[in-house]
């Protein structure tokens, strides 16, 4: 028989002990009548406590499996938990939200059935990017249709389960902060903090005090105390972008939290505890830099546990078409334009071209194509000049010739003429920037 609500009275620190655990946790009787809610059962449905115990699992999860298809229904007829059913539930305020539900028999000391005890997990938002992951697109503009990408993207869901550092590779405009949102957004610490700091953007001084704090006084300005990233982040995750950029001092500093997960704040000998997964990222080569004695090799293999690499654009050009749907019905959105789409001779232009600033360039492409376009599609002519240059699909009327002629010679005159400069201002090769003044008859003064 399954003992009655009083049993679960006796255990004084039962409710303290459930409050502290992130999953929502619920007990209840062979009548499914709950006798036990957590804080996180709480958030999770939007009702208290007071209002669960005593009510039925149906009145108060309301999920779309009930009865017989119901995973606590068989684990109190059969004694067999569940694990890992997902569910739709509605809250109090009849949001739908998809949760994770695991079932377990508790018995007592003479092995009667003392309880049954529901664990679950909402988790809308991991669905939600699972869903873009394998789909079209995933945090905004990481594309995933090509094998590079699925194969990343499979990484990802394998790490998303772990606490294990890991090590973001990838060229600028990649996508790489996208890809630790998605890490954190799938781990167990996705309800508490994501906390980003752009290494290179800070000076040493500036970088030490953002990422640990410092106490009033510690130095000139220090006014008041002031809590670091890595506090902030407690239970959390924390993003170091540009990881290849900090000094040495940083470096060894960086070092003890990751050794020892504890840190200082500036000015103070206070020892703080952080529990924090640490996600690095950066677009440079650290074993290089570890080989010319810039990068400390023992902070490299601390950091490099798991290296997430991403491909740059122009090794998955297969996803670039659907790359190109998500920003124009982005802009769309923005500007209030009705573009429906791209012309033929624009897509081939596009797929010509390498893309070194990777998506971040395409999505500015696309957006300096929404300024020139007053048509329902994005013609050559609307696409930046030093993508149109390097292509041999690259065909425009006179009036484009005129233009894309007098933006030559402005670029080639600001670079005094120097045609390495003028080439890389215009984002295209010297053969290339040659054979384009010889089109245009332009010669240097």
């Amino acid at each position: 028989m399954v003992q009655p609500r009083e049993y679960w009275d006796q255990a004084d620190t039962l409710g303290a002990i459930l409050n502290n655990i992130s999953d929502g946790v619920m007990t209840y009787d062979s009548d499914f009548k709950i006798t036990r809610f957590n804080r996180a059962a709480e958030e999770i449905t939007g009702y208290t406590a007071e209002e669960a115990i005593g009510q039925t699992c149906r009145h108060i999860l309301r999920c779309t499996a009930c009865d017989s298809s119901c995973g606590m229904f068989t684990t109190v007829q059969n004694q067999v938990p569940e694990k890992n059913t997902e569910v739709r539930l509605e809250r109090k305020n009849g949001e739908i939200r998809i949760a994770r539900i695991s079932t377990a028999i508790l018995r007592d000391a003479s092995d009667r059935i003392a309880g049954i005890v529901v664990t679950f997990r909402d988790i809308s938002e991991l669905m939600t990017l699972k869903k873009e992951l394998i789909g079209r697109y995933q945090f905004h503009s990481i594309i995933g249709k090509s094998h590079r990408m699925q194969e990343t993207f499979a990484l990802i869901e394998d790490v998303g389960e772990s606490d294990a550092t890991v090590l973001v590779l990838g060229e600028s405009g990649t996508g790489k902060e996208l890809i630790a949102r998605a890490i954190h957004h799938q781990s167990r610490r996705s309800q508490f903090p994501f906390v980003k700091v752009n290494c290179s953007a800070l000076a040493e001084t500036l970088l030490e005090s953002e990422l640990f704090g410092h106490v009033k006084g510690a130095f000139t300005g220090a006014y008041r105390d002031k809590i670091g990233r890595f506090e902030l982040a407690q239970q959390g995750s924390i993003f170091l972008d540009e990881i290849g950029d900090i000094s040495p001092n940083i470096q060894l500093k960086l070092l003890r939290v990751l050794q020892e997960r504890e840190v200082e704040r500036v000015g103070d000998s206070k020892v703080i505890n952080v529990d924090v997964r640490i996600i690095a990222a950066t677009n440079r080569n650290l074993k290089q830099l570890v080989d010319e004695s810039k990068f400390r090799e023992d902070l490299f293999y601390r950091l490099n546990v798991i290296p997430v690499s991403i491909p740059p654009l122009r090794e998955r050009k297969e996803d670039i078409p659907l790359l190109l749907d998500h920003f124009i019905s982005e802009f769309n959105e923005q500007t209030g334009k009705n573009i429906a789409g791209i012309t033929k001779e624009a897509l081939n232009i596009i797929m010509d071209y390498d893309w070194p600033g990777n998506i971040r360039q395409l999505e500015n492409a696309v957006e300096h194509a929404f300024v020139k376009t007053h048509s329902r599609s994005i013609e050559p002519i609307s696409l930046p000049i030093e993508i149109c240059l390097g292509s041999k699909h690259f065909q425009i009327s006179e009036q484009g010739v005129k233009d894309d002629r007098e933006k030559l010679i402005a670029a080639l005159q600001q670079a005094g003429w120097n045609k390495a400069k003028a080439s890389r201002e215009l984002g295209i090769d010297r053969v290339t920037l040659w054979r384009k003044m010889k089109k245009f008859n332009i010669s240097a003064p």
